[in-house]
């Protein structure tokens, strides 16, 4: 073996290929760890006699340089623009910041926390906690939040009367808010499923969800949440007209300046187990798929974006957000309006559980999937991990 090696290096000195290329390969010794030593370009000597060299023939996949190391004769590199933390920041396509986020908040009447078990880390706060959850966000530059309520049984009726009562629990969080930090920006759920003793997002006649008569409550609520402080409405219910309905409503009360963040593609998803449990509105029967979208559909999306601008929409809303990339695409390609993505229950439940199990890393995962749902086209990511990302992306000193 010494002789080999002897050799080797005699080939090498007098610059004879031949000699080098006829002699056996250096043995390589154990190693404790990655080699540290500088690379041969050349990539002379390292393998057997009569191994396939990409250098050689008329037809060789590559070529030498002057150096006479191997070389892909390519002016186009595009990892020149990735070779530096410092360069790949220059040249980011999507920057993800805090203020791209909306945290979802669930509360309930109680003066404790409830954690939401399928939901490791979110829980029901007490309108105490969520203040101090708000303060905590803002501070981290998270600076919008939407309301979402578990309502007692003993409230909820067909009709969604407390939907609209001035002392319920969405319009007290929303003057809470608002007089303790009075540059957050408030969004509220439109819909009855919340309140309804039916489970479902509108009222209910012999199994039927009744459109037009629950439009007519949505505007009663829409004008409770305004008058409380609410900055943006987001109906979520799906039904046809409700838009134009909700804008007509606001702006013959005066609330010409509310906006509407329409759930303009929200779909039949099973993602949305999680957030039912948060709020116990799971359908008292039967399924929503008489008003969601078909998960099947994708140009059907065009149709509800294009009547939402029409009736006055101010921003255009997907749900759910990571398995509906391309509809997020599609709006953004079609519409000029702002475009929302919601980063569901089910979504934040599966990172958690992977995560959990140690089968990812939190952190990178997150703060990807964020990234996606920018690239693909989102303006505003609504998110139950808008918190701690902002945390994270302070922490990389991103914000």
């Amino acid at each position: 073996m010494k002789f080999y090696t002897a050799l080797s290096l005699f080939a090498l000195l007098a610059g004879n290929a031949t000699a080098f290329s006829a002699v056996a390969p250096k043995s390589t010794p154990a190693s404790t760890g990655p080699s540290t030593d500088p690379v041969d370009k050349t990539m002379s000597g390292i393998d057997a006699e009569g191994s396939y060299d990409p250098t050689e023939g008329d037809y060789g996949a590559l070529q030498r340089n002057n150096n006479d190391e191997v070389w892909v004769s390519q002016r186009a590199r595009p990892r020149r623009n990735r070779k530096s933390p410092a360069i790949r920041s220059m040249v980011r396509e999507n920057i993800v910041t805090p203020s791209n986020f909306i945290l979802p908040l669930f509360i309930h009447d109680e003066d404790f926390n409830q954690p939401i078990d399928s939901m490791p880390g979110c829980e029901r706060h007490s309108l105490d906690s969520m203040l101090r959850e708000v303060g905590e966000s803002f501070e981290l530059g998270v600076k919008t939040f939407v309301l979402f309520p578990k309502v007692p049984d003993e409230l909820k009726t067909n009709y969604g009367e407390e939907a609209y009562n001035p002392e319920g629990i969405v319009p007290r969080a929303i003057r809470m808010i608002k007089e303790a930090h009075p540059e957050a920006i408030v969004v509220t759920d439109v819909a009855l499923d919340p309140y309804s003793d039916q489970g479902h997002d509108g009222v209910v006649e012999n199994g039927k969800i009744l459109n037009d008569v629950t439009i007519n409550q949505l505007c009663k609520q829409v004008i409770c949440q305004a008058r409380a402080g609410a900055d943006i409405v987001a109906p979520s219910d799906m039904m046809d007209g409700r838009v134009k309905a909700i804008r007509d409503a606001l702006d013959s009360e005066g609330f010409t300046d509310v906006s509407i963040l329409s759930y303009t593609a929200k779909y039949a998803s099973a993602y949305y187990g999680p957030f039912r449990d948060a709020l116990d509105s799971h359908p008292g029967f039967g399924d929503k798929k008489t008003y969601q979208q078909d998960p099947a559909n994708g140009r059907e999306s065009l149709i509800e974006a294009a009547l939402d601008s029409a009736e006055g929409a101010d921003m255009l809303m997907v749900k759910p957000g990571m398995p509906y990339l391309d509809i997020i695409r599609r709006l953004k390609d079609y519409s000029p309006l702002p475009i929302a993505a919601y980063h569901v229950s089910g979504e934040y439940a599966m990172i958690k559980a992977a995560c959990q199990n140690g089968w990812l890393n939190e952190r990178d995962v997150v703060l990807e999937t964020l990234t996606c749902f920018k690239r693909a086209g989102a303006d505003i990511i609504l998110t139950y991990y808008a918190k701690q990302a902002a945390q994270w992306i302070k922490e990389d000193g991103l914000y």
